[in-house]
């Protein structure tokens, strides 16, 4: 009898959806093509940082319902959810009527988005790989809900903040070995193709965690052999404080970073999400590399 109900519910979302007059045919940052409202009035977004990119643009009364841990800005909180972004409660979008979805390729499983698609429901996904990819999907997105000219006036501060960094380090001849920690038990880092390798790269630092698997996991030998400079923490390894964190490093004297002090708790929002926030977290990243430059950062 579920089932049917379901299929019932499906099956009228899709005619009404299909009855969409005006569409633009895009490409998407995944290179797929899609049929986008000229102007969506009710999007559902299936990614914590979509939402928080679409409402930095001015444009957060589009957005009618999110996915769980969506929590920036405060009003998203009081939005309808429709599970989390890997576990997406199909039912509940469909019931939502919405005109166009918002995705992320690493996060949104891909069967799911066929058959919102399947449904007449479109589905534009983004897969920024850089702070340039960001960049591209703030500009994608503001053509989208018609905010052409904020985005590119984020976009343009973004460059300037990027380019201001850049020539910093380009004037650094150290770059010291990091390991950016990002869970506790067992210690986890990041690999090569992670935003957090190439902010460890652009801030002027060696990312020891750097491989082709995307989130290592070390024991605490791997880690005395690798001798880092600078520890890094995410405030999120693991739900411990900032002090039992600084703990469990210090156990290890003969750890550089421990012996010199360079152990650094840091804010998880401005490392793990692909918003604008991870320009906050590039230059906490400078000023924690190098600090000797006196280099002070907002």
């Amino acid at each position: 009898m579920k089932s049917r109900r379901l299929f019932l519910l499906l099956a009228l979302a899709s005619l009404l959806l299909a009855g969409q007059s005006r569409a633009a045919t895009l490409v998407d940052q995944t290179g797929r093509t899609v049929r986008v409202p000229d102007d969506p009035r009710r999007i559902v977004s299936l990614m914590p940082s979509l939402t928080e990119l679409v409402f930095a643009l001015g444009q957060g009364e589009r957005i009618i319902a999110v996915t769980q841990y969506s929590d920036d800005p405060p009003p998203v909180r009081t939005l309808p959810k429709v599970g989390s972004y890997v576990h997406l409660d199909l039912e509940r979008i469909v019931a939502l009527k919405p005109d166009l979805c918002l995705a992320y390729r690493d996060g949104n499983p891909k069967h799911m988005i066929d058959r919102l698609e399947a449904l007449g429901i479109p589905v534009y996904a983004f897969d920024p790989r850089s702070l340039e990819g960001i960049m591209d999907s703030i500009s994608r997105l503001g053509a989208i809900v018609q905010a052409e000219g904020r985005a590119a006036e984020q976009v343009s501060a973004m460059r300037q903040r990027l380019a201001g960094v850049e020539a910093r380090v380009a004037r650094f001849s150290r770059r010291p070995r990091v390991f950016f920690q990002i869970d506790a038990t067992p210690l986890v880092s990041a690999g090569t193709d992670t935003f957090i390798h190439k902010l460890i790269t652009r801030a002027g630092g060696v990312n020891l965690a750097a491989g082709s698997t995307p989130y290592p996991r070390y024991s605490w030998e791997d880690v005395l052999l690798m001798a880092p400079e600078v520890v890094i923490v995410t405030s999120m390894a693991g739900g411990y404080s900032e002090e039992e964190l600084k703990a469990g490093w210090r156990k290890w004297p003969q750890v550089p970073a421990v012996r010199d002090n360079r152990i650094h708790v840091v804010s998880a929002d401005q490392f793990d999400r692909p918003t604008e926030r991870l320009l906050d977290g590039l230059e906490k990243l400078v000023e924690i590399l190098h600090p000797q430059e006196g280099i002070r950062v907002r």
